[in-house]
């Protein structure tokens, strides 16, 4: 009987050690998987600032480079800065840090939201994209917009659990296109490029599955 005292308190401690993982996984995991557009945006603005030969592919950025140059600058802050707001001790335990980077980070995805969105509507279709990634571009742009903006008015109301989901709803769409790198590049490597439906129903997969693993930890936070 007092084996079996010494024994059962220590069974919740076990468990929860075994959930316990390193707290700088997942702003690694984020910062990898942002990588993809990041380097993808240096090398545009290389192309651009380069004075690279002008294509059928980045004519339109040639055009207007306003827009392009706006949305990578921003999404490189937003992503790689962003990452780091899903680490609990800077989050938790240096609250006037995670305050100065939220003063930054907002801006900073509104200008990508907004910028994307102007890209969207103003740019001319490329032959890879179609009417229905521009929808789609269009619904998870503007849900960027009101997710941050919800973010904002749930930290006026010290809200603080609604302002995280939102938060990190808006990170969620951020790094779409890290995720959609990694989707496009299996059909490409197996067959070739996907035709115009395909494509755009891969890459809004894309953003799906990045929202349902946002909303997955939403809800693992709220139920801890």
């Amino acid at each position: 009987m007092n084996v079996t005292r010494q024994i059962a308190p220590r069974q919740p401690q076990i468990k929860a050690a075994r959930r316990r993982r390193p707290s700088w996984l997942v702003p690694a995991g984020l910062i990898l998987l942002s990588l993809i557009p990041v380097i993808a945006g240096a090398a545009r603005l290389a192309e651009l600032t380069g004075g690279a030969s002008v294509t059928v592919r980045n004519a339109r950025f040639f055009d207007s480079p306003a827009p392009v140059i706006i949305h990578i600058v921003s999404v490189t802050i937003y992503s790689l800065l962003g990452a780091f707001q899903f680490t609990p001790s800077l989050r938790r335990g240096r609250r006037s840090w995670h305050r100065i980077a939220g003063i930054m980070l907002l801006p900073a995805g509104l200008l990508t939201a907004l910028s994307g969105l102007w890209m969207a509507v103003f740019y001319a279709l490329p032959a890879s994209d179609g009417q229905l990634l521009l929808i789609l571009r269009l619904i998870f742009g503007s849900a960027m917009v009101l997710s941050l903006i919800l973010g904002v008015m749930a930290v006026i109301r010290r809200d603080f659990a609604r302002h995280g989901a939102w938060m990190s709803r808006a990170y969620a769409i951020a790094l779409g296109a890290g995720t959609q790198a990694l989707i496009l590049i299996v059909p490409e490597l197996l067959s070739s490029p996907p035709d115009v439906t395909t494509r755009a129903i891969l890459m809004g997969a894309a953003w799906v599955i990045n929202l349902a693993v946002a909303e997955y930890q939403i809800h693992r936070r709220h139920v801890a």
